[in-house]
C-alpha cells in the first residue's frame, strides 16, 4: 500500500472537500492519509464534527500548512497531530486569515491597475467555502477568465513574490510556529526544503522542528538522499507528501500520483 502526508482541500486551495479527498484516498488504496491545509484546520474540523473521523479504511493524521516569515525564501512548516481546538493555535490561524483578506484585496487592486479585469466577487465564488484566502484562488479565477494558461504562469508573471501584482502579508516566524504546533501537541514538518533555496537556511530550521519532507515531487535523487543525511544529522523524523490541490496543481494532478511507503506515514500516525 502507499501513503501522502501532504494534502489540500477546497477550505483552502485544494479544489475537493474533505469527504471527496478521502473516498478519493480510499477508493485509489491509500492507507494514511495527512490533511494539511493552508493555515487553517476548517477542514479537518468538518470531518470530526461531522462523524467522518476515525474512519474504519484510511488512517486520517489532522495537520496544518503554515508559511512562515523570510523576506528572501518560501518557508513552510508542517504541523502534524495538532488540537484543532488549541485556543493558541486558533488565535494564530485568526490572526494569519485577516492578513490574508487584507493581502487579497490589495493584490485585487494591483491587478485591476495592471488592467486585469478580476473582481473580488469573482476570487471568492472560486474559492468557494474556504476562509483561507490565497494567491491560488485569484490565480484560478485568472485561469478561468482566460487571463493565464495556468496557474503557474500567473504565478510567474504576477502573483509570485517581487511580481507587479504581489502584496506582502503578515508571517510567524519559524520559531513562533513550531512553538504553537508542540504547544498544541503536535509535531512541526519542515515542508518541501527542494523549494527553500538555501541549504544553510534548510539546516537551520532543521535545528528547530521535529521532521523534515524528504519525499517531494520536485525532489530528485540526489536531493533525497541530502534530505535523508540531515535527517539522521539532526535526529529529524522523515516525512514526505505529494502536495496535492487538485486538477491543476503546479506538481501533481492526482491524489496518488506520488506517494510515499506506508512504514514512513506510520511513524506520524497518532491514534486517538
Amino acid at each position: 500500500m502507499a501513503s501522502d502526508l501532504h494534502t489540500h482541500t477546497n477550505f483552502s486551495d485544494g479544489s475537493l472537500s474533505p469527504e471527496e479527498l478521502l473516498d478519493t484516498a480510499k477508493a485509489i488504496g491509500l492507507k494514511y492519509l495527512a490533511i494539511t491545509d493552508h493555515d487553517t484546520v476548517d477542514g479537518v474540523k468538518y470531518l470530526y464534527e461531522n462523524g467522518l473521523y476515525p474512519d474504519k479504511i484510511l488512517k486520517i493524521i489532522f495537520g496544518i500548512e503554515f508559511s512562515a516569515l523570510n523576506p528572501d525564501h518560501d518557508v513552510h512548516i508542517v504541523g502534524y497531530n495538532i488540537d484543532i481546538y488549541d485556543g493558541a493555535l486558533s488565535d494564530m490561524i485568526n490572526d494569519i486569515t485577516e492578513a490574508r483578506w487584507t493581502r487579497f484585496t490589495e493584490i485585487i487592486k494591483n491587478l485591476q491597475d495592471k488592467k486585469y479585469n478580476i473582481r473580488e466577487a469573482e476570487v471568492l465564488q472560486v474559492a468557494g467555502s474556504s476562509r483561507s484566502i490565497g494567491r491560488a484562488h485569484i490565480a484560478r479565477a485568472l485561469v478561468k477568465k482566460g487571463a493565464f494558461v495556468s496557474i503557474r504562469e500567473a504565478f510567474d508573471k504576477m502573483l509570485g513574490k517581487g511580481k507587479p501584482a504581489y502584496a506582502p502579508r503578515y508571517f510567524p516566524t519559524v520559531d513562533e510556529i513550531v512553538d504553537v504546533i508542540r504547544q498544541s501537541g503536535g509535531q512541526a514538518m519542515l515542508a518541501h526544503p527542494g523549494l527553500v533555496g538555501d541549504d544553510q537556511l534548510v539546516e537551520d530550521i532543521c535545528r528547530k522542528v521535529d521532521a523534515i519532507e524528504v519525499y517531494y515531487p520536485t525532489h530528485k535523487p540526489l536531493d533525497v538522499q541530502k534530505y535523508l543525511s540531515m535527517a539522521k544529522r539532526f535526529n529529524l523524523a522523515v516525512g514526505g507528501g505529494s502536495d496535492f490541490h487538485g486538477v491543476g496543481s503546479r506538481h501533481v494532478n492526482a491524489l496518488g500520483e506520488y506517494t510515499i511507503p506506508d512504514e514512513v506515514a506510520e511513524k506520524f500516525f497518532v491514534k486517538k
